[in-house]
């Protein structure tokens, strides 16, 4: 196993990866995100930018203009192509091609009107004359890059700030996940315990008991009550994992008859505690399969007899289609009673089991559509009805 420290989960190795791919993934994630928004923030203040440069270009060009219109006039007087310090410019025919140029970076874009390119501005305009043959000009200043200045060590501090912080949301989404990880391997594992003890004991009562060769009625009846709960904890596992596999017949059967029944069964662990059953039962006959509703009534009723005090009692009764099995034991907490049907519940480690009990109880009352409902006191005792 390997551990993950900082959430103190142990993990497989296979968990491990998985954890280590998604980090991956959320970090790669992340940074296209990031990388996405920063440019679109850039995109935005170097559009701010131009547009803000926009007006004194149109200005320098309207100065261009009237320039060139001059000198197409008095093109006979001079022939000097006009020029201005504070900006470069070109002209270029309808065909786009140049007819003269002072521009520092000549990849020009006629199509657009106003753009940055390589640290320079240009815009671009279409004069109302063909003055000395131009279709279009040009008009060209520096960037100065006081904006992006201004601009690229906020990006970078929102970039890693906000970086850093979706890492610590995404460490806390993974710790979100993994801990149910953790609690489901923490079930498993005491089920895994649970269930190698609860098997050792009849088992070791077996074997105690074959090792005399004169076997007493007392031991063989120990060895039946031993190999009855093996069989039984056999059975529960199987219809946990297999139970809605198989194909089950459904017979009309009396309840009350196969109540008193099972109770026979228990008597060894009923003469421990010193119990008093207290029967009020009436003939009634429901459709469901036998083994179905011996494994719902064994489980409630076990229960009642594990979880009860030493000579306390227990009330079964079977009476306008309810029957009710109510014990005198340590009872349930307020808290815990809406967990008690989930799979590897335990509301308390006395008196041994592994969680299933109640599981199975709820998976069959779901089948047959039977309504459970439960009261339950600590150190009163614990009444659960079904509604047939």
């Amino acid at each position: 196993m390997l551990v993950l420290k900082s959430s103190g989960i142990d993990l497989s190795k296979s968990e491990t990866r998985t954890i280590i791919g998604f980090s991956l993934i959320y970090s790669i994630l992340v940074l296209v995100i990031l990388g996405v928004i920063t440019f679109l923030y850039y995109q935005f203040k170097k559009d701010l930018m131009i547009q803000d440069k926009r007006q004194t270009l149109q200005n320098y060009s309207n100065t261009h203009i009237a320039n060139l219109k001059e000198l197409h006039i008095n093109i006979d007087k001079s022939d000097i192509y006009p020029r201005d310090e504070r900006f470069n410019s070109a002209i270029y025919d309808s065909s786009k091609k140049k007819i003269f140029s002072t521009l520092l970076m000549n990849d020009v874009k006629l199509d657009e009107v106003i753009y940055l390119k390589d640290g320079y501005i240009h815009l671009i305009k279409e004069p109302e004359s063909y003055y000395l043959g131009s279709k279009y000009i040009i008009v060209e200043i520096e960037d100065d890059n006081i904006w992006f200045a201004n601009i690229k060590y906020k990006m970078l501090f929102w970039f890693l700030f906000s970086f850093i912080l979706l890492l610590f949301v995404g460490y806390f989404i993974a710790k979100l996940f993994l801990k149910p990880i953790k609690n489901e391997r923490e079930r498993l594992n005491n089920f895994i315990k649970d269930t190698t003890h609860e098997l050792n004991t009849p088992i070791s009562a077996i074997i105690m008991s074959c090792e005399d060769d004169n076997l007493t009625k007392k031991q063989i009846d120990r060895i039946k009550f031993s190999a009855k709960r093996v069989s039984e904890i056999y059975k529960d596992l199987t219809y946990i994992f297999l139970g809605n596999i198989e194909k089950k017949s459904l017979d009309k059967i009396d309840l009350s008859k196969v109540i008193k029944e099972e109770i026979i069964n228990f008597e060894p662990m009923i003469a421990r505690k010193r119990l008093k059953i207290n029967l009020n039962i009436e003939e009634f006959f429901y459709e469901i399969n036998k083994d179905d509703f011996i494994r719902l009534f064994n489980n409630l009723f076990s229960n009642a007899i594990k979880y009860n005090k030493t000579d306390g009692n227990i009330d079964i009764i079977l009476q306008n289609s309810e029957l009710i099995i109510k014990d005198s034991g340590i009872g349930i907490s307020k808290d815990k009673i809406k967990d008690i049907f989930n799979r590897y519940y335990r509301a308390t480690n006395q008196s041994g089991g592994f969680g299933l009990g109640l599981n199975i109880v709820n998976m069959i009352c779901k089948t047959y559509n039977i309504t459970i409902d439960v009261q339950s006191f600590e150190n009163i005792g614990s009444t659960f009805t079904l509604k047939l």
